[in-house]
């Protein structure tokens, strides 16, 4: 989703423009309820996993497949990831294609199929959470530790695809963070308090280049993805000086032009 999010999505609070929007709200989570009637598909010729969110971008999910499907990979299990054909989303595809066998297609019960013909014995999906039509065997959700639920709201009123509570019906959370020691204790305990069987796993951004910069220099940042501020935030924690912000919508088509007229 090519979009710039709103700032009073992270508010703790709803303000205004949150109760201005909730009519429409309404509206989106009748029609999510009306999709949800039809029962869904489990194939039993192949494990489907789902890494998903239901705060709207910038939670992790794309590195975290690939983290899953390098550990699967390495147990010798015959695994490929999935990604749901979207023209503004060539980006992740590029860089789970560079990192792993990807499936793409314009429909999740097809990529099911071709990963099947293809022998393989796990598909990992990178999104598809709310998917109305698959019943994958794991599902993942995914946080920004610091973003969290934000407003608590669901879509437009709010950062969320469907409610906290929804946990219930999912196997484990990704809590990740901009530091690796992160005291994450009252989100265990209100997600706990809605799954008690739920796994939670921590997890980090780690800067695997960091010796390459020079951190006495003063640095320009530009980002095109769901959440800048967590970008951001891991740039300052290791110590980069950042001397001016640049951000674009999330899966921004960049050129040079867009880039170094801020220059």
């Amino acid at each position: 989703m090519n979009f710039q999010k709103p700032k009073f999505w992270d508010y703790k609070k709803p303000n205004y423009i949150a109760y201005l929007l909730f009519p429409i709200t309404l509206l989106i989570t009748l029609n999510n309820f009306l999709l949800k009637i039809y029962p869904k598909k489990k194939s039993d010729k192949i494990k489907t996993i789902c890494v998903g969110n239901i705060y709207l971008g910038g939670t992790g999910k794309t590195p975290t497949t690939l983290k899953l499907y390098e550990l699967l990979k390495n147990l010798n299990f015959k695994v490929a990831t999935a990604k749901k054909n979207y023209p503004n989303q060539q980006d992740e595809e590029m860089l789970l294609e560079k990192k792993s066998n990807l499936i793409i297609s314009k429909e999740r019960s097809s990529i099911i199929t071709k990963a099947i013909e293809n022998g393989f014995e796990i598909i990992i999906f990178d999104d598809g959470l709310q998917e109305n039509k698959v019943d994958y065997d794991i599902k993942f959700v995914c946080f920004d530790s610091k973003s969290w639920i934000g407003n608590g709201f669901l879509i437009p009123s709010g950062p969320l695809r469907e409610k906290i509570q929804s946990l219930t019906k999912h196997d484990g959370v990704f809590l990740k963070s901009s530091i690796k020691d992160f005291n994450s204790s009252e989100k265990y305990s209100e997600i706990k308090n809605i799954n008690p069987k739920i796994e939670i796993f921590n997890s980090y951004v780690f800067i695997k280049n960091k010796n390459q910069f020079n951190l006495s220099n003063k640095f320009i940042i530009f980002s095109g993805i769901g959440n800048a501020s967590s970008f951001k935030e891991t740039l300052i924690n290791n110590n980069f000086n950042i001397f001016k912000e640049i951000i674009f919508p999330d899966h921004h088509k960049r050129n040079r032009g867009s880039i170094f007229k801020f220059f």
